[in-house]
C-alpha cells in the first residue's frame, strides 16, 4: 500500500503544518512509513504553498509523488495547478467557500466550506488545515483518527490544543459522512 496526497493553497493556510500531522500520525503512532515534502514561494502569506505527504506500510524507496491519490486544494490556483496530478478515482477535496465550482474528471469530488466552519464555529481561520485533516483521515482509510489526535496535539502551539482537538474532531465527522457515502 502506498497512498500519496498533496495539500496545496496559499501561505499562511497551515497546510505544511497539516502535512506534518498527517505524516507524523502515520510515522509515529500507526507504524507505518511516511514522507512529508513542502514547497512554498517566497513571500510569507498568500504565495503558493504545497505540503506533500506519502504513507506507506513497505519501504518509500522514492519520496516524491507520482499519481495523487488524494488532491486537498483550498485556492482557485492549486486546482488548477495541481488537478492534472490526481490519479484516476482519486480524491478532490476542495474548500467550497474559495474554490465554489468543482472541476469535473475521473476522481470524487468532496466540498467543504473548511475556512466557513472555522470562522463560524471557532472563531478562527487557522483552524481550517485541522478541520482538513479530520477530513482526510476518514478519506484516505490509512491512518487512524487516534493517530492524528495525538500528532495534531504535540505539534499545535501551546494554550491552542482545544481548539484544534474540536476542529480535528468536526473534520473528522465531516470526513466520516463522506466516507460513508463514497461510491466502491
Amino acid at each position: 500500500m502506498r497512498y500519496e496526497m498533496r495539500l496545496s493553497g496559499s501561505g499562511g493556510q497551515g497546510l505544511v503544518l497539516a502535512g506534518r500531522i498527517l505524516a507524523e500520525a502515520a510515522a509515529l503512532y500507526d507504524d507505518l512509513n511516511a514522507t512529508q515534502s513542502q514547497s512554498y514561494g517566497p513571500e510569507a502569506r498568500g504565495g503558493a504553498s504545497r505540503s506533500d505527504v506519502i504513507i506507506s506500510d513497505r519501504d518509500i524507496e522514492f519520496p516524491k509523488t507520482g499519481k495523487l491519490d488524494l488532491l486537498l486544494a483550498f485556492t482557485p490556483d492549486a486546482v488548477q495547478r495541481y488537478l492534472g496530478d490526481l490519479g484516476p478515482g482519486g480524491v478532490l477535496v476542495l474548500d467550497e467557500e474559495s474554490v465554489p465550482e468543482a472541476p469535473e474528471g475521473d476522481f470524487l469530488v468532496v466540498s467543504i466550506p473548511f475556512q466557513k466552519h472555522a470562522r463560524d464555529k471557532f472563531d478562527r481561520a487557522v483552524v481550517a488545515n485541522i478541520i482538513a485533516c479530520g477530513v482526510i483521515t476518514n478519506l484516505c482509510g490509512k491512518i487512524s483518527p487516534e493517530g492524528v489526535r495525538s500528532a495534531t496535539l504535540s505539534r499545535v502551539p501551546r494554550g491552542t490544543e482545544e481548539v484544534n482537538v474540536s476542529a480535528l474532531e468536526l473534520g473528522l465527522a465531516l470526513g466520516r459522512q463522506f466516507a460513508e457515502n463514497r461510491p466502491t
